[in-house]
């Protein structure tokens, strides 16, 4: 008679291991101790043979039964269960010790010196968030262009086009280092170039000249932090990215020499930057000093004081006065070398504050020694102009007419 859930709790132990017999060659065997574990009992080329489908009641009546119709099935095409399973704990050993969770782990930490702490933490999010609850688990050498595809395209489906677009990138960069070092012989990520969306292409909005009087008014009678209100005043005055202020830290700051200086790891070109600060940068700085100086960050997260603002601060900040969609934080950036070229700086001058990147290493270092002093009549004379738009009376010259 096959098997009951009630036979099988009922059974007790005896002084040698017993058998019960479920049918089609399923046993349940008892051990002296009270232990019972399911086997399959069949013959291969003659000889006989047991397969261990598990202990109950980890492994119920109904599912020995299921693996034991999957042994049959093997057997009648020709394979030995025995074999199988063997072979099958041995690939998945191999995919456990290459996943692709544990190569892309890898990758990122051979990354981490040329990234920013910020991009660097986007990376790890954006590959634990969208791509290991599909791929983590799956060996590297399994995995499809099908498989990748699936996986961005639910991100893709959730509208977020631009970070499917990310996520797919970086998949292939993991498995690219795979090919580096010799565990892949291909890249199959390669194959999907094109097969998502593409992203519209987006101008970050910069703010018109004129605009400057009523941006000041506004930013002034705006409810916000102090010390937001601070940051905004500053990117305005030293145009440097976002992320590059909002990570500020002060022992960047030299106050007697008037420099900001902004190490590699922190700049978008991975080149340390100087930031010549004005009269009025200096002042901002004295008025932030009280309220973040006791930190090791100009501005800190309101919660959690060693990591810096929200990258979405600024922004929310210019969208509570009016600009959401028609200026951003890194519009300043082209605000002031619109401004700076049509009042007649030297166009190298203002690249070289903007820290664009210049291929020429001999003209990039002649940059860095030569243009300083230039750098500082710059800064200082676009911190007057700034004061000219909030009212004050500040009397410019235009180095086109001098």
């Amino acid at each position: 008679m096959a098997l009951t859930d009630l036979g099988i709790r009922q059974a007790k132990p005896q002084d040698k291991p017993y058998q019960l017999a479920d049918g089609d060659a399923l046993y349940l065997e008892v051990t002296p101790a009270g232990g019972k574990r399911w086997l399959y009992r069949y013959r291969f080329n003659g000889k006989p043979c047991k397969l261990a489908l598990g202990k109950y009641p980890a492994v119920s009546l109904a599912e020995a039964r299921e693996k034991a119709a999957e042994a049959r099935k093997l057997l009648a095409e020709g394979l030995n269960p025995g074999e199988a399973k063997k072979a099958a704990k041995i690939a998945a050993k191999e995919a456990s010790t290459n996943a692709f969770a544990l190569l892309a782990q890898e990758w990122y930490e051979k990354q981490l010196p040329r990234w920013t702490p910020d991009h660097a933490r986007r990376v790890l999010e954006s590959l634990q968030n969208d791509a290991f609850p599909d791929l983590g688990n799956i060996a590297i050498t399994d995995l499809s262009a099908p498989q990748i595809l699936a996986t961005v395209r639910k991100v893709e489906k959730r509208g977020a086009i631009e970070t499917a677009g990310r996520v797919l990138q970086r998949i292939s960069a993991v498995l690219r280092y795979g090919v580096q070092t010799g565990r892949l012989t291909m890249n199959p990520a390669l194959a999907l170039s094109g097969a998502l969306t593409a992203a519209k292409v987006e101008h970050r909005p910069a703010m018109p000249r004129g605009e400057l009087p009523e941006f000041y008014r506004r930013l002034a009678a705006a409810n916000l932090y102090e010390p937001t209100r601070i940051a905004m005043h500053l990117l305005v005055l030293t145009f440097v990215r976002p992320g590059e202020l909002r990570a500020a830290r002060w022992e960047e700051f030299d106050i007697e020499r008037a420099e900001w200086r902004i190490p590699a790891e922190r700049m978008k070109m991975r080149m340390p930057h100087l930031v010549p600060l004005s009269q009025q940068a200096l002042v901002l700085l004295a008025s932030l000093r009280p309220l973040s100086g006791r930190g090791a960050l100009l501005f800190p997260a309101m919660t959690e004081h060693d990591r810096p603002m929200s990258e979405n601060t600024l922004s929310y900040a210019m969208g509570r006065m009016g600009y959401k969609g028609v200026a951003t934080p890194h519009g300043f950036r082209a605000l002031a070398s619109t401004t700076l070229n049509e009042e007649g700086f030297d166009p190298d001058i203002i690249e070289r504050q903007l820290a664009h990147a210049e291929r020429n290493k001999v003209r990039a270092a002649y940059h860095r020694a030569e243009y300083l002093d230039e750098r500082r009549k710059l800064m200082q004379w676009w911190a007057d102009f700034l004061d000219g738009q909030q009212g004050a009376n500040v009397r410019l010259v235009n180095f086109k007419r001098a």
